[in-house]
């Protein structure tokens, strides 16, 4: 066995020596645990052999685990029997321009070194030592996997910013390195790298926007509109020349000038609206503090918030494609689409901003009919315990009543309400089912462990408010029983009447759903509007500098 261990060993020096003495390999220490592989019977034994030095030097080096960490890279030279890559300088500058065409992304060129990139790649590789070719060789491949990795997944990993993240993840590394291949052999790199880009069209509708408002940010900021009380049509003040500077800046004609420039006429009511659209606000002309908030946000800003908004959908693009249910968070609307049509749409409310509805992707396990409501721990402690110790008739008053962990009642008057916050709340409250319940006559189960789900309500007069970030988490709907009817996929046994009888009967009942379909829940500050128009949208959960601040970070 001694024996055996000396041979080895000294296989494994002569390994190194050989590999380091032609520079394959940079250093003595990578060298040694390269021949160790060989000598053992886990590497080739070619490793020793020259062989015109460049594919024995790539193998050389990855079997170090020199690859800068992308292991995509690693599978992608063993599907290829690590053949080199980047002897064409045609090809190396291909690398630069789609590098450079990162920008239109929103992503920065100026991350992946592009200038030292670029004269890597104007070198010959065959007039290189044999180390600075494999060394050419794995910066440049590297660098693309990269650059396909933020195209097609985003630069920021959002599961380091959001503890509830469980959207699609990158493929693993042996399919990466397969995609790697594909964009490699393809006629035009550029173009293969561009197409891994997501194929939608608010991703079309954002990178136009990046250039537009890129653009206008150019030419400076934009003109800053005062404060103060609400502007109607038809006023006049001394505020109204500054509204038109602004609105003209952005590219409104016909503002400036005119007999009475004080005055809120017709031509800049028009003016407002289409702003106001553009903003996510409601289009009624009024130029109150909103209004005013969007229209002091300068252009440089506004090209901030794209590229954001570019990173999130690089987060979830696969997760849209196919039949998908999804819930726009700040645009307080879902919409489900089957077989790439929008087949039902209804507004929606949302959590407040001290009870954050989280980005997250589910499905529907099954629907309840008139649902009981089990009071979840937040509303628990901070709403309906103080209720109790405020107003002894608050239980009856919501049509609530106090359970153990085993369903049996517990009277009310037992309980020492004005301590239960601070002792420790032993007991679930539940309010039982009815139209007038919370929950209304419909819940949408979902699979995620966070009390999370859709469902109806008693509270119809919120969605006729603009501004719908008004529930404690949860998503309520508009239109509850039109998407069950979808969901249920059953028309022989499930129409608007059969359900409604349901429902009439008052009864707690669990219904399976017919259709399998993925729920989105996705925060986005830049979309379409209903009518397919770009659109920005207020931060209601102030979110976007986090994402900012990430994208610009130096990578690691």
């Amino acid at each position: 066995m001694l024996t055996e261990l000396a041979i080895d060993l000294r296989k494994s020096v002569v390994t190194a020596v050989t590999l380091f003495t032609v520079g394959l390999i940079g250093t003595p220490q990578a060298a040694l645990a390269v021949g160790v592989a060989a000598a053992d019977g886990s590497g080739p034994e070619r490793l020793t052999a020259v062989h015109g030095g460049l594919p024995v030097g790539i193998e050389a080096r990855l079997l170090a685990g020199d690859y800068g960490g992308d292991e995509s890279v690693q599978a992608f030279y063993r599907q290829r029997g690590f053949q080199p890559v980047w002897s064409s300088p045609e090809r190396s500058h291909e690398l630069i321009a789609a590098l450079d065409a990162l920008r239109d992304h929103g992503l920065d060129p100026a991350e992946f070194d592009a200038d030292a990139l670029r004269a890597e790649a104007s070198l010959p590789a065959a007039g290189l030592p044999p180390e600075r070719q494999v060394e050419r060789e794995l910066r440049l491949t590297g660098t693309l996997a990269r650059l396909v990795q933020q195209i097609r997944y985003g630069k920021v990993d959002p599961r380091g910013l959001y503890r509830m993240w469980n959207f699609s993840l990158p493929e693993q590394a042996f399919e990466r390195g397969l995609r790697l291949a594909r964009v490699v052999d393809a006629p035009s790199l550029q173009a293969a790298g561009e197409a891994q880009a997501p194929d939608l069209p608010l991703y079309r509708e954002l990178r136009a926007a990046l250039q537009h408002y890129r653009a206008l940010a150019a030419l400076g900021e934009w003109p800053k509109v005062p404060g103060g009380a609400t502007l109607r049509p038809g006023e006049r003040s001394a505020r109204v020349p500054a509204l038109r500077a602004r609105l003209a800046a952005e590219g409104e004609d016909g503002l400036l000038g005119g007999s009475d420039p004080t005055r809120y006429d017709d031509a800049l009511a028009e003016a407002v609206m289409r702003f106001q659209q553009r903003a996510g606000l409601a289009a009624d002309a009024a130029v109150g503090r909103q209004t005013v908030e969007a229209l002091n946000i300068g252009p440089a800003q506004r090209v901030d918030q794209i590229r954001v908004n570019l990173e999130r959908l690089r987060w979830v693009a696969r997760d849209m494609l196919g039949d998908h249910l999804m819930v726009d968070i700040t645009a307080y609307q879902a919409n489900l689409l089957l077989g790439g049509q929008n087949v039902w749409s209804s507004r929606v409310v949302v959590g407040k901003s001290a009870r954050e509805t989280p980005a997250l992707l589910d499905s529907v396990q099954h629907l309840v009919f008139n649902p009981k409501w089990v009071v979840p721990p937040t509303i628990l402690r901070e709403d309906v315990i103080p209720g109790v110790a405020r107003n002894p008739a608050y239980l009856a008053d919501h049509r609530m009543r106090v359970v153990d962990r085993s369903g049996q009642a517990v009277d009310p008057a037992l309980i020492d309400w004005q301590n239960a916050r601070r002792s420790g709340f032993p007991y679930m409250i539940v309010q039982e089912s009815g139209a007038d319940g919370s929950l209304g006559r419909i819940k949408f189960s979902l699979a995620n462990p966070y009390s999370i789900y859709l469902h109806d309500t008693n509270a119809r007069s919120l969605f006729r408010r603009d501004t719908r970030a008004l529930s404690s988490g949860c998503v309520r709907l508009e239109k509850p029983q039109e998407l069950a009817l979808i969901l249920l996929d059953d028309a022989a046994r499930w129409t608007p009447e059969t359900l409604e009888a349901a429902l009439a009967t008052g009864k707690t009942r669990s219904v399976p759903v017919g259709r399998d379909i993925p729920v989105l829940l996705h925060y986005a500050t830049a979309g379409l509007d209903d009518a397919g128009r770009f659109q920005f949208r207020p931060d209601i959960y102030d979110r976007d500098a986090a994402v900012l601040a990430a994208l610009n970070a130096a990578v690691r």
